[in-house]
């Protein structure tokens, strides 16, 4: 299973330089899992540079994959996680959910660089 962090969705929706390296885990809708706060994060961002048009419509392709709701299981592994790893709450709520369903993380956040089960990708600026 594959999950595609907040980081990757918006490179994707947006073309940036790395996106070709995020198409393939989105567009295989069968094997992507989308937690819920990767939907707020994204629909978030779309209506501050864009419209709410645009999020809703970015949202209903992350709605392709099967969303994950936060539960609380998720949310307590997520608060040992942030002990552990020093990882933001956000990013704690999304290793958690991967790591509960067997999912790689595709991301090119940072804070993920060095933890197991990541494809990270160095984030890049266009040119």
């Amino acid at each position: 299973m594959n999950l595609v962090d907040t980081s990757g969705w918006i490179e994707y929706f947006f073309a940036g330089p790395n996106a070709t390296h995020f198409a393939k885990p989105i567009e295989r809708t069968s094997k992507l899992l989308v937690p819920t706060i990767c939907m707020f994060e994204v629909f978030k961002k779309i209506n501050v540079v864009g419209n709410e048009a645009q999020a809703l419509q970015a949202v209903a392709q992350m709605r392709q994959g099967l969303v994950l709701d936060l539960t609380e299981s998720i949310a307590l592994s997520a608060s040992l996680i942030t002990i552990k790893h020093k990882l933001p709450m956000a990013d704690s709520m999304i290793y958690a959910s991967a790591l509960a369903n067997d999912a790689t993380i595709w991301t090119q956040d940072i804070d993920f660089e060095n933890l197991p089960g990541i494809q990270y990708v160095k984030a890049r600026t266009k040119n």
